[in-house]
């Protein structure tokens, strides 16, 4: 591999990780399992209280 192939095949990676940290995120945000069990447990409870009355 030659030094000018070499030079361009590291300024086109951090070309597209530069362009990758720019794209948008679809991915959603994580959410541990405590944090889903207090979700489900308060959403229970409400669900309860508004049974109640």
């Amino acid at each position: 591999m030659n030094k000018r192939k070499k030079g361009n095949q590291i300024l086109k990676a951090r070309a597209k990780r530069a362009k990758a940290k720019l794209a948008p995120k679809n991915k959603p945000r994580y959410i541990s399992k405590a944090e889903r069990a207090n979700l489900s447990d308060g959403s229970a409870a409400n669900t309860n209280a508004e049974q109640q009355p």
